[in-house]
């Protein structure tokens, strides 16, 4: 991947802001494991590491030539190897932060919570870290945050990019069909990131750069048009939704935010990820969830934009006692600290009528028809219900309701109750 090229597009960028990234090398190819060790010296990754992997990553690496290739490069490598990771703790932050001090650099061969708790480790311990992919699972691999379940709420830690990430696409595209479709149902999501970021950006002046979310979107239009090949075992295909995943990373870092990447939909993934945590349920992977509070929200805001012409706002009074209801015991002073002051402070009333109109036409250019969607996904493989993810009614609209009070956030979801709005009515 160009990423001079990328940064130089974006120089003198009319949003006022000097962007930059701390990635430095993107190597995503045909054959890559065995050139591993290579790439890394080139790229100056120093050589005493701790590769951090669980059974399955590790095999499928291997089986290509990863350990092989690092050891015939003069790599001193001691390894921390799970059974098999599913979800990111602290814990694990912790324990990867104990084998640290021997070494100068992490290597993650895996995705997603592998990923995660080897990126903020290796922030934590100023290491140098690398990642190894082996699925397209999800859009994080070139993030600044790190998603951590930590009393059973998942908090962003931000922290730094990896400087090399490294994908072969004969592993990529032998990945389990789920997997990635994860991956697509996690890009598809960028839809509702940028409206909500473009109408927070309306209402209270955010910080908003148009240059970014065209990275964004570039990103979910190569991905989409793969959805048909999303399921095979192409490898042209699993490279090119790799990048993508990449690159939706990058425009986090791009504008020091994860809002090109996510809106509520990731919020309502979170609230029911958090849920099924706290009861020692497992939360099924990342982007799944993702791409099915995808589909919800876009239908509840397409289907407000299209039948709610007028709106008559008042100001936000929440009932925090039933708020807090719907939250466990250990979750509830995170929620509060969110809470206070309110997000929705910065939002005036009045405003809110004001410019609705303009809200209805952002949603209208964003987000894609309904049908549309559902088509895409189901094309791709990817689940688009919640009985899909085993979420049950009651939990789904706990979910809708609730899950924007975990954010100090603007969403298009936690103003609803300003305007009166019932989103469950607008599934319809």
């Amino acid at each position: 991947m160009d990423l001079k090229n990328l940064l130089k597009s974006l120089e003198n960028c009319p949003c006022g802001r000097e962007h930059t990234f701390d990635t430095k090398v993107v190597e995503i190819y045909s054959g890559l494991t065995k050139d591993t060790g290579k790439i890394l010296l080139d790229a100056g990754f120093p050589t005493n590491i701790l590769l951090v992997a669980d059974e399955n990553t590790l095999g499928v690496a291997n089986a290509e030539g990863l350990c092989d290739s690092l050891e015939a490069s003069g790599f001193n490598v001691k390894k921390l190897i799970y059974k098999n990771m599913m979800y990111a703790r602290i814990e694990q932050v912790r324990e990867v932060e104990a084998l640290l001090d021997d070494v100068d650099g992490v290597i993650s061969c895996g995705t997603g919570s592998l990923n995660d708790i080897c990126r903020v480790a290796s922030f934590e311990k100023d290491k140098k870290f690398c990642i190894f992919a082996t699925a397209p699972s999800m859009d994080g691999f070139a993030s600044d945050t790190a998603p951590i379940i930590d009393n059973n709420f998942k908090v962003s830690w931000f922290v730094r990019q990896p400087m090399v990430i490294l994908a072969d696409t004969k592993i990529l595209a032998n990945a389990p069909t789920e997997l990635k479709a994860a991956g697509f149902g996690d890009m598809v999501a960028k839809y509702i990131g940028i409206a909500d970021w473009r109408i927070s950006n309306l209402l209270t002046g955010e910080y908003y750069c148009p240059a970014i979310a065209e990275v964004t979107m570039t990103a979910v239009k190569k991905m989409v048009a793969l959805a048909d090949k999303v399921t095979g075992n192409d490898e042209e295909a699993a490279g090119a939704i790799m990048e993508a995943l990449v690159l939706s990373g990058l425009a986090m870092k791009l504008a020091l935010s994860s809002r090109p990447a996510s809106g509520a939909e990731h919020v309502v993934s979170h609230y029911w990820e958090c849920y099924k945590l706290a009861r020692g349920i497992w939360p099924e992977f990342h982007g799944k969830k993702v791409g099915v509070a995808t589909v919800i929200i876009n239908k509840i805001y397409r289907n407000i934009a299209d039948r709610v012409e007028e709106i008559n706002p008042t100001k936000d009074q929440p009932d925090w006692t039933e708020v807090y209801k719907h939250f466990s015991a250990e979750q509830i002073p995170e929620v509060e600290k969110l809470n206070n002051p309110s997000i929705m402070d910065k939002i005036d009333p009045a405003d809110l009528k004001a410019k609705w109109q303009q809200i209805r036409e952002i949603i209208w250019e964003v987000l894609p028809e309904n049908d549309e969607l559902i088509a895409l996904m189901n094309t791709a493989g990817c689940a688009t219900t919640p009985e899909e993810i085993h979420v049950s009614p009651e939990l789904f609209a706990a979910g809708i309701y609730y899950h924007a009070y975990m954010r100090y956030r603007v969403l298009v979801t936690r103003m609803m109750p300003m305007m009166g709005i019932d989103p469950l009515k607008y599934l319809d």
